[in-house]
C-alpha cells in the first residue's frame, strides 16, 4: 500500500500510517470538544438555581450554545480549504478552551449568556473533523469514515451528560457547594481541550502527503472554488436543510434532555444525566451505520439512492420525535427516544456521505455550510424551548412534524443530477 494516498478501506483497529493516526486523533478531539461545548447542559439544574434563571433565560442560553457555531462553521470551513485542518483545529481548541475554563466567573444571567455564546464556537470542530477525514480516505469509504469519526465524536455529547454531573458531585464531596462545584467542574473539559490541541498539532498532517505549507496549497487541493460558486448548487442547501433536521435536533436535545427528564420525571441530576447520556450513546454505532449503508447504497444506486435513503431516515426520525412528545411515562419516553435517536444519527451519517461528492474542490466550504445549517436548525428549535406558552412536550411535537415534512420534501431532490468529477463518475454510478 502507498502510504501517501487516501486509504481505500477503514480498519478502526489500526493506528498505522498518518491516515489512521489522523482519523483516531480527529474523532477523539471532536469527542473532547463536546465536553467543552455541552458540558454545561447537564449542570443546568444547579446553574438555574444558582443564577435564578427563568425559563426564557434558560432557553436563551440553549440558543446561544448553538447560534455562534453557525458563523464559526462557515469561517472554519473556508480556513480548512486555505489554512489547513491541522492549524485550524489547533487554534480552535486553544481559543475555545478559554471561555470553557472561565465560565465559572459568571455570576449573573448576562455574563453567563455571553460565556455560553463564546463556548458555542467550539461546535465548529465538527467541520474540521469531517474535512480532515475526507482528506484521508478514498471516495468509496468517505461516507463510512466520516460517519464513524463524526459518530464517535458526537458520543462525547452523550458521555458528558453523565460525566459532568459526576465530576460536580465529586467536587461537592470534597466540601464545595453546588454553586462552587459547577464552576470548578468546567475547568476539566478546558484542560482536556488544551491537551488535544498539542496532540493534534504534533501528530497529524493536513493531507496524506503532508501539510499545506510543505506541499503547497495547489498540490493539496487543486483548483480552488469560490464560496458563492460552491453554494450555487441547490444540493448544498438541501443538505443544509436535512442537517438542520437531524444534527439540529441532536444538539437541541443535548441541551434540554437533562432538564426535561429532571423536571418531568422528578429525578436527581445524575439520574437525569444518565437517561440523557443514553441518547448520545447511540452515536457509538448509529451514525456509523448511516454512513456504511449510504456508501453501499451509493455503490449500487448512485447519489440519487443516497438522497432517497437520507429522506427516508428523516421521515422516520420525525415520526419518532412525535412519539417521544406524546409519551406519558418514562419507559415509553425512553423507547421513543432510542427510536428517533437511531434514525436521527443515521441521517447525520447519511448527510456527510453525500457532502464530499457535491464538489470535491470545495469540500471545506460545503462542509461548513451544511454544518452551519445543522446549527441554524438547532437555534430555531431553541426558540420553542424558551417560550412561556409552549411546554417542552409541545415543542418536541412541533419539531417532529417539521422534520417529517422536510423528509418528504427531500424525496424530490435529485442528488445525482450531475457527475462530480470524471474520476468518480463510474465509481459512484451517478444518474
Amino acid at each position: 500500500m502507498i502510504t501517501n494516498q487516501p486509504l481505500e478501506s477503514l480498519n478502526i483497529f489500526s493506528f498505522r500510517g498518518v491516515q489512521m493516526r489522523t482519523f483516531h486523533i480527529t474523532w477523539l478531539t471532536f469527542f473532547v470538544c463536546f465536553f467543552g461545548w455541552f458540558g454545561l447542559a447537564p449542570l443546568m439544574p444547579a446553574i438555574r438555581a444558582d443564577l435564578n434563571l427563568t425559563k426564557p433565560q434558560v432557553g436563551n442560553t440553549i440558543i446561544a450554545a448553538v447560534s455562534a457555531t453557525i458563523f464559526a462553521r462557515l469561517l472554519v470551513g473556508k480556513l480548512c480549504d486555505t489554512w489547513g485542518p491541522r492549524k485550524t483545529y489547533t487554534a480552535l481548541l486553544v481559543l475555545g478552551s478559554l471561555p470553557v475554563m472561565l465560565v465559572g466567573l459568571a455570576h449573573d444571567y448576562t455574563t453567563f449568556l455571553l460565556f455560553r455564546l463564546a463556548i458555542g464556537t467550539i461546535g465548529a470542530s465538527f467541520v474540521i473533523t469531517q474535512f480532515h477525514t475526507s482528506m484521508m480516505f478514498a471516495p468509496k469509504v468517505k461516507g463510512t469514515a466520516n460517519a464513524v469519526a463524526g459518530g464517535w465524536g458526537n458520543l462525547g455529547g452523550g458521555i458528558t451528560q453523565l460525566a459532568m454531573p459526576l465530576i460536580m458531585a465529586a467536587i461537592v464531596g470534597f466540601g464545595y457547594t453546588k454553586p462552587e462545584a459547577w464552576r470548578l467542574a468546567m475547568v476539566v473539559p478546558g484542560v482536556m481541550m488544551l491537551i488535544m490541541a498539542f496532540l493534534y498539532y504534533r501528530f497529524t498532517t493536513d493531507t496524506p502527503n503532508g501539510n499545506y505549507e510543505n506541499i503547497g496549497h495547489a498540490a493539496a487541493k487543486g483548483e480552488s472554488v469560490s464560496f458563492w460558486k460552491a453554494c450555487a448548487d441547490v444540493r448544498v442547501w438541501a443538505l443544509a436543510l436535512a442537517y438542520a433536521c437531524c444534527f439540529g435536533m441532536e444538539i437541541t436535545f443535548d441541551g434540554v434532555a437533562a432538564l426535561y427528564f429532571f423536571d418531568n420525571f422528578k429525578m436527581e441530576e445524575t439520574e437525569a444525566g444518565f437517561w440523557a447520556m443514553l441518547f448520545g450513546f447511540m452515536n457509538i454505532f448509529a451514525r456509523a451505520l448511516g454512513g456504511i449503508i449510504a456508501d453501499r447504497v451509493g455503490r449500487k444506486y448512485g447519489m440519487r439512492g443516497k438522497g432517497v435513503l437520507l429522506a427516508g431516515m428523516l421521515l422516520l426520525e420525525g415520526i419518532g420525535i412525535m412519539l417521544f412528545a406524546q409519551a406519558g411515562n418514562l419507559p415509553m419516553a425512553i423507547l421513543a427516544m432510542i427510536t428517533f435517536a437511531l434514525f436521527l444519527k443515521m441521517s447525520n451519517g447519511s448527510t456527510y456521505a453525500i457532502v464530499p461528492f457535491v464538489n470535491p474542490k470545495a469540500v471545506g466550504i460545503i462542509s461548513g455550510v451544511v454544518g452551519a445549517g445543522g446549527n441554524l436548525g438547532g437555534m430555531l428549535m431553541g426558540f420553542l424551548f424558551k417560550s412561556q406558552s409552549i411546554t417542552y412536550g409541545q415543542a418536541f411535537l412541533y419539531i417532529g412534524c417539521a422534520v417529517a415534512v422536510i423528509g418528504l420534501l427531500l424525496f424530490l431532490v435529485n442528488f445525482g443530477k450531475s457527475a462530480v468529477t470524471e474520476s468518480t463518475k463510474a465509481e459512484l454510478q451517478l444518474n
